[in-house]
Parts: structure tokens; sequence; C-alpha cells
């Protein structure tokens, strides 16, 4: 199984993660991954290729498509696009399994070939879901409440619309090799400040220390210890943008042994020490600030 497992934050304070495309300046290429989370892709401008299962979907502006939990997927934009991305925990979707742990959506790009199908009208789910972008980027007074309320109306169609409520033992079979992992992954995301160890994570989920090891190694691409220090890392760089908390304080809230610890691995992956980030994001976030002043 050649792809990984992407790691999925939520927006600080808010159940889900919304976020404009990476490959927005086209010349972008997302290798095969998979993700627990819902992802819907809604784009605004230009145009996206998705390949799911090897089968290709073009999308163009007005179009989504939404990818399921543990489905493995890849994407293409060699041109410029403005693409909304928003990330759903699975576990929003609880009441509505058809399976344990276990949903299915569709959408008009995914079903619009088989003629049988009646494919949803996606310009209610593309206008919420640009909305919402625009509510939390502007992050106007009660903005939280007009959140909250544009993403229950968003839950609120794919349950309605798209939810699919049969689905095929096979692919329910295939889901559970992923969602194994996505456990485990899931319970470390809760629990990453803690003193994780690859024994008693095994332990914890009865499977044996090597048999663990090759689970990360075979399906995220990973090592236990590495996937680990990603979520340290990816929570500690949330506050690095979002509070005041000095460098140290950060290190020690997030799992990590010392300030100079975070540092070190800071540095070898994104190639700046983090006081020398979070100078440079304060700057920008001035500079976006007088903007909106004047």
């Amino acid at each position: 199984m050649e792809f990984q497992h992407e790691l999925i934050i939520p927006n600080e304070g808010l159940p889900f993660k919304i976020f404009l495309f990476e490959g927005g300046h086209g010349n972008y290429e997302r290798e095969k991954h998979w993700h627990t989370s819902i992802e819907i892709f809604a784009v605004l401008k230009g145009r996206l290729t998705f390949y799911l299962n090897e089968e290709e979907y073009p999308l163009e502006a007005g179009g989504l498509i939404i990818i399921n939990s543990n489905e493995i997927h890849s994407i293409h934009a060699p041109g410029k696009n403005e693409t909304v991305v928003l990330q759903i925990p699975l576990k929003q979707f609880e009441k509505y399994f058809t399976a344990q742990r276990f949903i299915r959506f569709t959408s008009a790009a995914r079903v619009a070939r088989d003629k049988k199908s009646k494919a949803p009208d996606n310009r209610k789910l593309a206008f919420f879901i640009e909305e919402l972008y625009k509510v939390y980027r502007a992050r106007e007074e009660g903005w939280e409440y007009r959140t909250m309320a544009l993403y229950y109306n968003i839950l609120y169609l794919m349950v309605r619309d798209y939810r699919e409520t049969e689905a095929a033992q096979e692919e329910i079979q295939d889901s559970r090799r992923l969602d194994a992992l996505s456990k485990i992954t899931t319970y470390m995301r809760e629990h990453y400040t803690e003193e994780l160890k690859l024994s008693e994570m095994a332990n914890l989920f009865g499977y044996s220390d090597a048999y663990l090891s090759r689970m990360f190694k075979k399906y995220a691409k990973i090592n236990f210890k590495a996937y680990l220090q990603e979520i340290r890392m990816s929570y500690a760089c949330r506050e690095l943008k979002n509070t005041k908390k000095t460098v140290s304080q950060i290190a020690l809230d997030n799992g990590f042994a010392s300030s100079r610890a975070f540092s070190r691995e800071f540095q070898k992956k994104y190639g700046r020490l983090p006081s020398e980030v979070r100078q440079k994001y304060n700057i920008a976030q001035k500079e976006e600030n007088v903007k909106k002043v004047l």
C-alpha cells in the first residue's frame, strides 16, 4: 500500500478544520493519502483533479467533492485555483453510522456518471462552506455563533442529502483495515501531552509491540515515535501563532522534554527557530490588521 496517513488537527476552539487549499498557486500534486476525517473540497475558482481508487474526478468552479473516512485519494492542481477545504472529524456523525465507525457520503462529482443515480444539488452545500470560510476569516463580532450555525447547516445537509444508507460488506471491511490504526492515532491526539510509549499503546489496544510498529510503517508510512512527534509539533505550532505563551511553556505544554528539544525538532522540520517564525507571523498579522483598518 503506497500511501500515507494524514494528520488532521481542528482549528483552535472549533470542532472542524477549514482553510484554503495549499495547492492554490498551481503546479501542485498531493500523493495518495488517507485520513479519518470527512473532507470536502469546494472549488471557487480554477480547477482541480481528484483520483479515488484510480478513477479521475475533475472539478471546476462551483463543484465540490466529499472524501470519505479512510478513503485513499490523491490530488492534482496544474493551474491556479481558489478552493475551500473543510475537514470534519468522523465522530461528528456517530449517530448516523451504517456500521461501527462507518458512514459514507456521495456528491455530484461522484454520481454524475451514473445516470440511474440522482445527484444532490451542490449549490446549498457549496454556499454554506464558502460562507463558513468567509465568516471564520473575518472574525467579526459574534463570529463564533455564526460559524457554528453554518457548520450545523452543513452537517444537516450532509446527513439529509448526501449520506448513503447502504454499504457493501467488502467496502466496510476495507475501511476497517485502516480504522484499526485510526483508533490508535485518535487516542494519541487526545493524549499527546502525556508520555506515550509504543509498548503501552500496543498493550492498550491488544497488539504486540512488533505488530503495532509494523502497522505504523505499513499504513502511516512513519514510525510510532515520529508520528507522535508530528502531533506534538502540530499543536505546538498552532500555539506559537495563536498565543502569547513563551517558547518554553509551549514546549512543555505539548509534550516536549524541554524548550531546547522543541527548538531542535522545529528547526529540523521547518529550517527556522520557533522564535523566528513567531516574529515573522506577528509582523504579517499586524500588516493584515492595518489593511483591514484602511
